[in-house]
């Protein structure tokens, strides 16, 4: 079989989707190929599943929190069987969903593996082993990324598990190691632990969540520890043992733990390799593990690489605003650079943590010179009726201009979109000072943080 269309998208996760739904609006013939299901690893082992997860067991959190406010005690279960079931309903009503926006949009939907045949085609084989070659103008690859590992940490599906394994569970581990405290071992931590593991948390690099502000993570680290989890940072896996029914981790410092079962979660790596690649010229491409684009997000003259693949954030909100302006420059519509706006990046649970702009040591390291406010959720009226008053809202500044904004704490990312505005629009404090907040809300604790005296930040 062959074919022909404007603009080919390989991967329908959050960029490849946005991709070809955007191309179809602006009158172009698209054609999205999709090897597994839609959706890619933000519905179906990712962003969706893990909200859902930690969405159920919020009451367990709450009412936790009130107990240790000695208000009172009491329990609220979650049956995993009952759950693994919704998530299953959930996300094949949503996958339909979205077949049904890309039907309604005109796009041609094919379930199959593909490959570049040449500089102009693209063969695609589908699971009853027909082939289909299809003729395109422009191509956009959003391949998505995969779980990385050392091979020390090798998943074996069994005891030793990665985040697709865990969202599978049926049952509940006694205990579970959690090896990896960036945002996937962070959210499964709590998710396991309220369901009523004995949960620990490994972490190599010297602080929790490393990617962000040393003091944002300080207080992560003590609000979990405060709810009982065994937090060790600073602290490397050097050997892992697995048993018939338990594993047993070495770690640094002549340390050894025992658990039912360990969660590798040392983060993702970007899908770099796509078949046929180097027929369209860029260098090296047998050998790419990240696609490495120009300014205006392409790997070659009619190629694009959008999302995780293309190393630059693995974010779906990013993969999602990259494959738009990918579609709307291969119609013509746009011209380059590629320039997105403010970026946030959140973690979900109990405490929530988002950043949007730089960390201070990264502001530094470009060159500016900065100052940092704050304020504390104590003194937050809705935070305390959480029975959560710990956490805070810190802001970065370069000269007058907010240029960075981080919290952690109960609720925090009911403030993520009014922090991504001020961050991308610079506010300055006048701003802030003609800006009515609503009382009582987690936004004052954004307004205290804004209208605070300022410090230096050192080198």
């Amino acid at each position: 079989m062959a074919g022909s269309c404007d603009i080919l998208v390989v991967g329908a996760g959050p960029g490849g989707y946005a991709a070809a739904l955007e191309a179809a609006a602006l009158g172009q013939d698209v054609v999205l190929v999709e090897k597994n299901l839609l959706g890619g690893t933000c519905l179906n082992w990712g962003c969706i599943p893990t909200k859902l997860f930690l969405g159920a067991t919020q009451a367990i959190a709450e009412i936790r929190a009130q107990s240790r406010m000695r208000l009172g005690t009491g329990e609220f279960t979650v049956d995993m069987a009952a759950l693994q079931k919704r998530k299953t309903s959930l996300l094949n009503a949503t996958r339909q969903a979205m077949t049904k926006s890309l039907e309604a949009a005109g796009v041609r939907l094919i379930i199959g593996r593909a490959e570049l045949h040449d500089p102009d085609h693209v063969l695609i084989r589908t699971a009853d082993h027909t082939e289909t070659r299809i003729r395109f103008h422009r191509l956009i690859l959003a391949l998505g990324s995969v779980p990385s590992w050392p091979a020390l940490l090798k998943p074996d599906g069994k005891n030793v598990l990665t985040s697709y394994h865990v969202l599978d569970l049926q049952i509940i581990p006694e205990s579970l190691a959690v090896i990896g405290a960036g945002a996937i071992g962070l959210e499964m931590a709590q998710f396991f632990q309220r369901m009523g593991s004995k949960i620990t948390l490994v972490e190599a690099a010297d602080r929790i969540a490393p990617s962000e502000d040393p003091e944002i993570c300080t207080q992560l680290a003590s609000i979990l520890k405060r709810q009982g989890m065994d937090v060790r940072a600073g602290t490397a896996v050097t050997g892992l043992e697995r048993g018939e029914d338990h594993v047993r981790i070495q770690l640094s410092g002549d340390q050894s733990l025992d658990a039912r079962m360990a969660l590798v979660a040392v983060g993702r790596k970007p899908n770099g390799r796509f078949p046929g690649l180097e027929k369209a010229g860029p260098a090296n491409a047998d050998e790419m593990t990240t696609m490495r684009t120009d300014i205006d997000l392409k790997l070659a003259e009619r190629i694009y690489a959008v999302g995780d693949c293309n190393g630059r954030v693995l974010l779906a909100h990013a993969a999602e605003d990259q494959g738009r302006f990918a579609a709307r420059h291969a119609a013509g519509k746009v011209d380059g650079p590629y320039a997105p706006g403010a970026i946030p990046f959140c973690m979900y649970g109990d405490p929530e943590v988002f950043r949007v702009g730089p960390t201070p040591a990264e502001a530094m390291r470009n060159g500016l010179q900065c100052s940092v406010s704050r304020a504390m959720l104590a003194a937050n009226p809705v935070a305390q009726a959480a029975a959560a008053p710990h956490g805070l809202v810190k802001i970065l500044w370069s000269g007058r201009k907010v240029i960075g904004i981080s919290a952690v704490g109960h609720g925090v990312l009911h403030l993520v979109a009014s922090a991504t505005i001020m961050v991308d629009q610079g506010w300055t404090r006048s701003q802030v000072e003609q800006l009515i907040f609503a009382h009582p809300t987690l936004d004052e604790t954004l307004k205290q943080a804004l209208l605070a005296p300022q410090e230096d930040v050192q080198g």
